[in-house]
């Protein structure tokens, strides 16, 4: 059994906002996969599918800041393991678009992983992250950049890394994360003071 959770805010006024990647590739699966209505829990929305083992598609409705509830809802009730919950969300230090497919990592201050970390009590989770840019470092502008719908200029690069990263997912479901790594991880990163964390991750050890 396997677990694919879409980070994001749930409300007409966060749909399509830079935050809320994960929830437009959860989106992105369930058209592929033939759903026409979510299923409502108490903390998600999901749907269930099989390919043919059963997969759990989850977006989780408690906003960002708390996802780990209902991650931790579907792995403890249906005793999910962490590797094989894969976990799909947004991330400021990539270039918009680009993409970093991960077996475990640490949160990198994202709140949303925060809370799925301590819902699991571990890091080594497999995650797919999407790169929405750096603003300037000012905490205000960085909150503002998140919660700004992704501009006319960005749409068509925002379109294609969804598209990579809902192949990247079921590439990961038939096979496994190191396939997903090499086949979609986005290559060739300017080297800014932006990515230069995310390239010194690249260079550590597994």
């Amino acid at each position: 059994m396997k677990l694919i959770v879409g980070l994001g805010n749930i409300g007409k006024e966060y749909a399509g906002t830079r935050h809320n990647m994960g929830f437009m590739v959860a989106d992105e699966l369930a058209r592929r996969w033939g759903v026409t209505a979510w299923k409502t829990g108490d903390n998600a929305y999901y749907v269930e599918h099989r390919l043919p083992e059963k997969v759990f598609l989850v977006k989780p409705t408690t906003y960002m800041n708390l996802s780990g509830i209902a991650v931790g809802d579907f792995a403890n009730f249906y005793h999910i393991e962490p590797q094989d919950i894969l976990i799909i969300h947004d991330d400021m230090d990539l270039p918009t678009g680009f993409l970093r497919i991960r077996k475990k990592g640490s949160s990198g201050g994202h709140n949303g992983l925060k809370s799925v970390e301590q819902a699991l009590g571990t890091q080594e989770y497999p995650r797919i992250k999407i790169g929405i840019g750096h603003p300037e470092h000012e905490e205000q502008a960085v909150i503002t950049h998140v919660l700004q719908k992704v501009s006319t200029f960005e749409q068509e690069t925002v379109n294609e890394a969804i598209q990579k990263a809902a192949d990247a997912a079921e590439l990961w479901l038939k096979e496994d994360i190191d396939a997903a790594a090499q086949k979609y991880n986005s290559k060739k990163i300017k080297k800014t003071k932006e990515t230069t964390k995310e390239q010194e991750t690249e260079k550590a050890p597994q």
